[in-house]
């Protein structure tokens, strides 16, 4: 039963076209990118932080 458990995912994977909104002439990037892999990297959502995939930089959010 624990197999099965592990295996499903908890959210969804988003794809790179919900990463942008077009605004006007130009496009707005909705993440924040990583500032160690720089503009090419976003950070991923989580509930109490965000994290990159390449590099692993955490900036972490919540009760201060």
């Amino acid at each position: 039963m624990a197999a099965k458990e592990a295996a499903k995912k908890k959210g969804r994977a988003r794809s790179q076209s919900q990463l942008y909104q077009k605004d006007g002439d130009g496009v707005k990037r909705l993440n924040k990118t990583c500032p160690k892999c720089g503009p090419g990297m976003f950070l991923a959502k989580h509930n109490n932080r965000e994290t990159c995939g390449s590099c692993g930089y955490t900036e972490f959010h919540g009760k201060k």
